[in-house]
């Protein structure tokens, strides 16, 4: 086989030449092609995901930002945190008899001058973040080396130093990661890392953007707040010149004025070849293949639950419901109730106790799901936080807030220090901000003369000395250990275990046999019977412990045995409630 022309990591804007010149010879006019792809993105899918391609391909992040060459290709994986719109750009034009192509760049490979033949085509702009609250150790998935032509002994290129260096107006550089701070219970866990020293860039581990140019997609193929990882091409220099020579005027978009507080020197731009939507799962370190029916998933679950156990102060009761909370999600919405939400309480809490197990169940949940938040609650912080995300016209950016968060995303709100107090204006909007996303998984975002409610997907877990009345949650325990919690150092195989089964069971299907659904019924009358306070969402919450109780043991049907175990378990919790 004679080898290929073009590298494809190297030099994939030559294949996107190549494939537009055969497409070319074979058609009169380039117009028909209207922007819409010839067959790159068809040759950079066979690479990447026939021939293994997408191993070799580095993850784009604040670390090896200041190596990678521009004009390269590269993977981000991010979080769509604003849309931008569309731009419209010189796609195709004559230079000379030749047809030439500007798609997947930003300046002419060519020269291009008014006289031309050329034809505007249209691509969408997303602004992206690395995901809200990601932690570290689902980076040891995909760290891949860098490209061969990098000369990584060289220092990095002294920057030019501008005044608008520290930020980027209008925009955040990272979803809000919430831990804590200032909490004498629960300090923000240090990952290890500092801002990285990639040539003065000054971005740290999570707080690298990226302007994402996306072509050939459906509108509704990518929505706001969705995960997503673009393979494409690499536009960064950070000598690069923030103003445009008249030289330049046709040679990118017609409406880079619109992107002039994202300068391109700070924010990278994407070109996307190919992009896929992420899950949880994908950010595993590992992906198992075992049967969720397995023995093997059962033993996960037992380690798992003494795992939790332990971490409680052997209260088990607690521990259960746990791992249930865990596993949850909302796979669907009825009207405006979000099912399979189960939030979850830990009430009893006093500034020792949470002292001892707070600090304890953070690290846990945060060494076992992909994304972790984390609330300080008092009145101070209702009063001034900016928990839902705002427009800004000035900037025509959307400013992010601490709400806005990815799917499956968990937020823990120590509620412990929360006194009695005066709430302002914007306290009492939070506070309904919090309880809606409680009740109904969803988030108001302020366009100021309207709002639009998000749907959301963020397991939350509150610890409060009593009841919390502000944040109702679907399961409300109080707390009992019986020894001091303490989190053990887990070896990385059972690690990978656990997360494994809590993101791919989590996921499963679950239906109740006809048989199952009389006896469900019956037990839901009789309870009716004997407490007549008892209503639809009750039923509908022991409903969602069901399933989870099932999705535990790796099974997709309701069976009386882990029925009956959910009747013990809230039994036992609503003994503790009297």
């Amino acid at each position: 086989m004679v080898g290929l022309p073009y590298d494809y990591l190297v030099n994939p804007l030559g294949a996107v030449r190549l494939t537009f010149e055969k497409a070319v010879a074979s058609r009169t006019d380039p117009a028909t092609f209207n922007g819409r792809d010839w067959g790159a993105a068809d040759l950079f899918r066979d690479f990447l995901f026939d021939n293994g391609g997408l191993s070799q391909v580095p993850i784009l992040n604040a670390t090896n930002v200041g190596w990678i060459q521009p004009n390269t290709l590269v993977r981000y994986r991010g979080m769509i945190q604003d849309m931008l719109g569309n731009e419209f750009y010189v796609g195709a034009y004559k230079d000379g008899a030749t047809w030439r192509t500007n798609k997947f760049t930003d300046v002419s490979q060519f020269p291009m001058n008014l006289s031309s033949d050329m034809r505007v085509w249209e691509r969408r702009l997303l602004y992206c973040v690395p995901v809200p609250g990601q932690n570290p150790w689902t980076e040891s998935s995909s760290e891949v080396v860098l490209h061969p032509c990098e000369n990584l002994e060289s220092p990095p290129r002294e920057k030019r130093q501008r005044e608008d260096d520290a930020a980027i107006d209008g925009m955040d550089t990272q979803g809000p990661d919430h831990d804590f701070e200032g909490s004498p219970c629960m300090k923000k866990m240090a990952d290890g890392t500092s801002p990285s020293t990639n040539g003065g860039l000054g971005f740290d581990r999570n707080s690298l953007p990226c302007l994402v140019k996306v072509y050939d997609s459906p509108e509704d193929d990518l929505k706001l707040n969705d995960v997503f990882e673009f393979v494409g091409v690499l536009i960064f220099d950070a000598e690069i010149r923030d103003d445009k020579d008249d030289s330049d005027e046709f040679t990118s978009s017609f409406c880079e004025d619109e992107l002039t507080h994202l300068p391109p020197r700070k924010v990278p731009r994407l070109h996307c070849l190919i992009h896929r939507k992420l899950a949880v799962h994908d950010f595993l370190s590992t992906s198992l293949t075992l049967e969720p029916k397995s023995s093997l998933v059962k033993e996960i679950r037992q380690t798992l639950l003494g795992h939790l156990t332990a971490v409680l102060g052997n209260d088990g009761v607690a521990a259960h419901l746990m791992l249930l909370h865990l596993l949850s999600r909302v796979h669907t919405r009825v009207d405006t109730l979000a099912v399979g939400k189960l939030s979850l309480n830990l009430a009893g809490f006093n500034n020792e106790s949470v002292s001892i197990f707070g600090n304890s169940l953070n690290l846990a949940i945060k060494n076992l799901l992909p994304f972790t938040h984390g609330i300080l609650l008092t009145v101070d912080y209702l009063n001034a936080a900016s928990l839902a995300p705002r427009k800004d016209y000035q900037t025509n950016r959307l400013v992010s807030g601490v709400l806005q968060l990815a799917e499956g995303s968990h937020m823990t709100i120590d509620a412990t220090q929360l006194q009695a107090g005066t709430l302002n204006a914007v306290g009492v909007e939070n506070s309904r901000l919090l309880k809606n996303l409680m009740e109904l998984q969803k988030v108001e975002y302020d366009f100021k003369y309207y709002k639009m409610e998000m749907a959301a997907d963020v397991q939350l877990l509150i610890l409060s000395e009593g009841k919390s009345n502000i944040l109702p949650a679907d399961l409300v325990i109080p707390f009992h250990p019986s020894s001091v919690g303490s989190y053990e150092v887990v070896d990385t195989d059972t690690l990978k275990a656990w997360r494994w089964y809590l993101s791919t069971l989590r996921t499963l299907p679950h239906s109740i046999e006809p048989e199952m659904q009389k006896v469900v019924e019956d037990d839901l009358v009789a309870a009716r019977q004997a407490d007549r306070s008892l209503g639809g969402q009750e039923f509908s919450k022991w409903l969602t412990m069901g399933r989870l109780m099932s999705v535990s043991f790796g099974e997709t049907c309701l069976s009386l045995e882990h029925w009956q175990m959910v009747k013990e378990l809230e039994r036992l919790r609503r003994e503790r409630l009297k």
